[in-house]
């Protein structure tokens, strides 16, 4: 899919120091890390030794010189030895697999310690963006997306889940990062970046995009989210679910 999709991934989501520092403490002292579903590679620690596993060609070429080694597999069957790392890592990556528990359960077997950053799609629903303008991608989220609980009890272990609020100026361009920024979304390199939007119906955006872009003229938007427009950060669903071994 991200062979159709991702081609302009490493313009739109840059890693956020912010989530950085909150996903560097997920995974601890970990020295080797297994980086599933890892993509152009952000987030990925520079003074580990990291393994990336990323199936899309489109994906691996974004990412940039020096960056850790990536080996072109899936996450239902990682080419990993068992135990072999500290920590196997997943950053939004778990909702694209064809079988996310087989993924999971890959990733308690090549690690004692699993770090998911996944999202809880009842979160999204509410987000004015596909509350206001797009329902019906509430639909397409909740189709793909495991519930956060359900993620938990496969990992196993002892669990611990950590929110994680996006900014109002979040460089990593996930769906809801422009929330206080409505005009982004009027671009159509923003919403390229958004799988959640890259692959829905292109006349179901296309509407929305022209709702909005009428609300915001109208001063609309600015009436209805007024109360948004001080916050300065938003719980969109957003969860890193940490599972360790004792």
């Amino acid at each position: 899919m991200y062979d159709q999709i991702g081609t302009s991934y490493s313009l739109g989501r840059q890693p956020d120091p912010r989530w950085q520092s909150v996903i560097t403490t997920a995974l601890g002292d970990a020295q080797r890390i297994v980086n599933i579903g890892a993509g152009g590679g952000s987030y990925e620690l520079s003074d580990r030794t990291v393994v990336a596993i990323e199936p899309s060609a489109v994906m691996v070429e974004q990412r940039p010189l020096g960056s850790a080694p990536v080996v072109r597999a899936n996450a239902e069957s990682l080419p990993i030895v068992g135990g072999w790392a500290d920590v196997a890592m997943a950053l939004l990556s778990v909702h694209h697999w064809s079988d996310w528990r087989a993924g999971l359960m890959e990733m308690r077997r090549v690690a004692k310690r699993r770090v998911v950053l996944t999202y809880d799609p009842e979160f999204h629903e509410q987000f004015w963006l596909i509350r206001d303008y797009m329902p019906e991608v509430a639909a397409f989220e909740r189709s793909r997306v495991p519930p956060v609980d359900d993620i938990a009890l496969v990992l196993g272990g002892n669990i611990s889940i950590v929110p994680l609020a996006v900014p109002w100026d979040c460089l990593d361009g996930v769906l809801p990062a422009h929330w206080r920024r409505p005009t982004a979304y009027l671009d159509a390199r923003v919403r390229a970046c958004c799988s959640g939007l890259a692959q829905a119906d292109p006349r179901v955006v296309e509407r929305g995009v022209q709702a909005l872009s009428q609300d915001l003229r109208s001063g609309r938007w600015q009436r209805r989210n007024r109360g948004i427009l001080a916050a300065e950060s938003f719980d969109a669903g957003f969860r890193i679910v940490i599972s360790t071994e004792d």
